[in-house]
């Protein structure tokens, strides 16, 4: 009977110790499993986090040409009553248009030089009233270029003045600088898009050069001028490029995406190119530039799509704006008298960037003309776009100028159709000139 007790109580400690090692090996189970839950757990809180989808974005930009106040148009603007300048009817049918762009650009072919010991005053040598600057702002131009042959009209002092005024008002401007250290070039970061902008002029080469200066107009600047304005000379064309090419560096170094340059050159009063405009412009193609817009003719001058030497790079080459407003009008032009002095344009381009990089998107113009007409006795001059011939009704100008709007679109379209098309067709936006 003992012996029976003894193998029961044998049995009955086999059984507890059995279960009791069968319980702690869930529990230890349990717990490997539960700090593998708690490993990957705490891998997945410090993964990478899905990135979002890519936002497609785009910049638009709008450019004018020449901003010119001859005599005539200072006394226009000249308010008896107050003794001020009024030049807002100027951009009263394009602030729109400015406004409407993310960046409006216009070249500013002035100085506003003060009339402290000197009067204001048109060509040959321009010196505008400070009023001009707050007619630019007020239509939405929001960046000047301040680089062409009229920059050093009022000297050094005018030149500083110039930068100084434009400061005080608020509006970018790149080409000419008030001092050194301030920039060569800008880069606008428009709707997550970088934009480097630069503007050159060209140098005068007088007969009897002294070394080492410049000559703009044909007048020897300043030496502390020399480094106060982006200038170039025909007759040292290699120094251009690489003065260019290291800032077009420093751009692309700064962010930019989309290189545009603005640059002063040509011959007046012709609407073809000259071989060096055709020769830089095929340079700055093949340094990478995508944009080239020129100014000084006075007229405007033909579109252009250019392939660099090596296939590339692409540029849009327009060789000149023509005038925003001058008084340079067809029938006192005897160096010109076919009116295209009086044409111009609103020439606008739309980038846009993607997952895969910054690309032209568009390319469009709308010609425009400069109305001249009399307000109480007094010369007022208007910039009139013209979307087409039609259109033109609704700005109700008399019978004359009616005709010369409608000339002046017919002008335009035949020098630029064919450029433009060219241009369109080759990034796959709307022809517009059919």
């Amino acid at each position: 009977m003992a012996k029976k007790r003894n193998r029961l109580f044998t049995f009955f400690y086999i059984t507890v110790l059995v279960i009791t090692i069968s319980l702690l090996s869930f529990i230890a189970v349990t717990v490997i499993n539960t700090d593998d839950d708690k490993t990957e757990s705490s891998v997945l809180v410090v993964s990478k986090p899905i990135e979002p989808p890519f936002k497609e974005t785009t910049a638009t930009v709008l450019s004018i040409g020449d901003i010119m106040v001859h005599s005539p148009q200072l006394t226009g603007a000249f308010v008896p009553e107050t003794g001020e300048y009024d030049f807002t009817p100027i951009f009263k049918e394009t602030a729109s248009y400015f406004k409407n762009a993310d960046l409006s650009i216009g070249n500013l072919e002035v100085t506003f030089g003060g009339n402290e010991g000197r009067e204001y005053s048109g060509y040959p040598m321009f010196n505008t009233p400070d009023s001009l600057a707050d007619a630019i702002k007020d239509s939405g131009l929001n960046l000047l270029l301040t680089s062409n042959n009229h920059c050093y009209d009022t000297g050094l002092a005018g030149l500083k003045r110039t930068a100084q005024v434009l400061k005080q008002k608020g509006i970018e401007f790149t080409g000419t600088r008030e001092s050194e250290t301030d920039p060569t070039y800008i880069v606008k970061k428009i709707n997550n898009i970088n934009i480097g902008i630069i503007n050159y002029t060209y140098e005068t080469s007088p007969s009897n050069p002294t070394e080492g200066r410049k000559y703009i107009n044909g007048s020897v600047i300043n030496s502390e001028a020399n480094g106060l304005i982006n200038s170039f000379s025909y007759n040292n064309i290699e120094a251009f490029y690489s003065d260019i090419g290291t800032k077009l560096d420093a751009m692309k170094n700064e962010g930019a995406e989309y290189l545009v340059v603005y640059i002063h050159w040509g011959n007046e009063y012709q609407t073809s190119p000259n071989v060096h405009q055709k020769s830089i412009a095929q340079r700055l193609c093949n340094m990478g530039v995508d944009m080239i817009i020129g100014s000084h003719p006075h007229v405007i001058q033909p579109i252009e799509w250019l392939v660099s030497e090596d296939s590339l790079d692409t540029s849009v080459c327009l060789y000149s704006m023509g005038n925003a407003v001058s008084n340079q009008r067809q029938e006192i032009m005897d160096s010109c008298p076919s009116g295209h002095t009086e044409d111009g344009m609103l020439f606008e381009f739309t980038l846009k960037k993607t997952k895969n990089g910054v690309f032209l998107n568009s390319l469009n113009l709308v010609p425009t003309w400069v109305n001249k007409y009399l307000v109480n006795g007094r010369n007022k001059y208007t910039i009139y776009p013209i979307v087409n011939t039609n259109d033109l009704v609704k700005y109700g100008l008399d019978t004359t100028a009616l005709a010369k709007a409608q000339w002046s679109y017919e002008r335009t379209k035949t020098i630029v159709a064919e450029g433009l098309t060219a241009c369109q067709e080759a990034i796959g936006c709307e022809i517009t000139f059919k």
